[in-house]
């Protein structure tokens, strides 16, 4: 048995990074570190064998990261995109702390030189930069190289290696070694006969021979059915997987964890079954459209076009967020997506299982209340913070076909 190399995951969430250089059979996940408890449990679950640090990467000292990680190959890490996320009007904002996190990503590596490090985060990280104007890319590239790492970065879209998701996100390698090729090929397209040129136009001369990105209804359809109000943590399942996605998502899995539906009211069910696929809020019926908080039945004024849109089946999901749970309408139930469905749609096993509550109250609440000390992440931020592990997983091969 070839030996693997050892990773270590650090601002590592729910665990969909590492867990596609896992799926790969190639890797050993050895460590993460996560400040948030739920999900540092939902890593912890799914892999056991791990050491996670649940604590800031700001606590962790230099001696700290020696002590538990000292021999890890492979050094993993997302810091939060928020500050760089072209969704915040004040992206790439440089007096945002997220926007310092990226360098404590930096001292773990040169702390424990790893032959590769791998970082995941939004496009608009390419423009963001510091509060001297300098490009964090640059400083990334060139701290990464001062560390004898051969360095390059790419956008590459979830979509082109079979993750039925429109969901672009920029990847740095960074190698000890030269590398030929930094970054997978594409395996799936989009693009079908009759579609025009389809999202992949140009990028590759043999279009032909890649595979057809599963749709947003294939990732999902063998699902149980289950109306607004329902489901449950735990389910069986109803029906037997109906194409290779879904055998693939079943495999090991005997049942379903995490499928359980919005409590939505009478009127919002309503408002979800007048609109048609590639329809929202905005295009429902005037007596449908939301009522002001505390206004006495008034209409709101502020409609979000961008939340509860109804997806179309036959064509991968739109970028699953965070807030998933309000941006997107089931394409046939009326109601939004459940935890489970979103983590089919970031292509993550049924096997593996998110903890904590599906939902929590908002910041803004929980503020007000003076219970600030009780945000977590939910199963649907978990889920949608997450790097879709089939896209972790070609990166893996990729990485491991050169430096075995």
């Amino acid at each position: 048995m070839s030996v693997k190399f050892k990773v270590l995951d650090t601002f590592a969430g729910a665990g969909g990074f590492s867990l596609g250089f896992q799926l790969s059979g190639h890797y050993e996940i050895v460590g993460a570190i996560e400040i948030d408890e739920w999900a540092a449990s939902t890593f912890k679950y799914n892999h056991p064998d791990a050491k996670v640090l649940v604590k800031s990467i700001l606590d962790v000292s230099d001696e700290e990261l020696r002590e538990n990680f000292s021999d890890v190959d492979v050094l993993l890490g997302g810091p939060p995109c928020q500050g760089f996320s072209i969704c915040n009007k004040n992206a790439g904002d440089p007096k945002d702390p997220r926007n310092s996190l990226f360098k404590e990503f930096l001292r773990a590596a040169k702390v424990l030189t790893p032959s590769v490090v791998v970082m995941e985060n939004v496009p608009n990280l390419i423009k963001a930069k510091t509060e001297s104007g300098e490009s964090v890319v640059s400083i990334i590239t060139r701290e990464l190289e001062s560390l004898g790492y051969n360095v390059e970065y790419k956008i590459l879209e979830a979509t082109s290696y079979g993750v039925p998701q429109i969901r672009k996100r920029i990847v740095i390698v960074g190698s000890k070694k030269v590398l030929a090729d930094y970054f997978p090929q594409p395996t799936h397209s989009v693009y079908s006969e009759g579609q025009g040129c389809g999202l992949f136009a140009g990028l590759v001369e043999d279009r032909e021979e890649l595979l057809r990105c599963p749709t947003l209804w294939e990732a999902i359809s063998d699902l149980p059915h289950i109306e607004a109000c329902e489901g449950a943590e735990i389910m069986d399942y109803a029906e037997a997987p109906m194409n290779e996605y879904q055998k693939i998502l079943r495999s090991d899995s005997d049942r379903l964890y995490n499928h359980t539906a919005m409590n939505h009211s009478k009127r919002m069910v309503e408002r979800f079954a007048a609109m048609k696929c590639g329809e929202s809020t905005e295009d429902v019926p005037d007596e449908l459209r939301p009522l002001k908080r505390n206004g006495n039945g008034k209409k709101s004024e502020k409609i979000y076009g961008q939340n509860n849109r109804r997806m179309y089946p036959d064509r991968p999901c739109h970028t699953i967020a965070a807030s998933f749970y309000a941006n997107f309408v089931h394409p046939y139930i009326n109601r939004n997506f459940t935890p489970r469905e979103g983590a089919r749609i970031q292509s993550f096993p049924d096997w593996y299982r998110f903890m904590g509550k599906p939902t929590t109250p908002s910041r803004s609440l929980l503020k007000k209340e003076g219970r600030l000390g009780d945000i977590h992440l939910c199963q649907y931020n978990q889920i949608g913070n997450a790097v879709p592990p089939l896209l972790s997983k070609a990166i893996a091969m990729n990485l491991y076909r050169q430096l075995c």
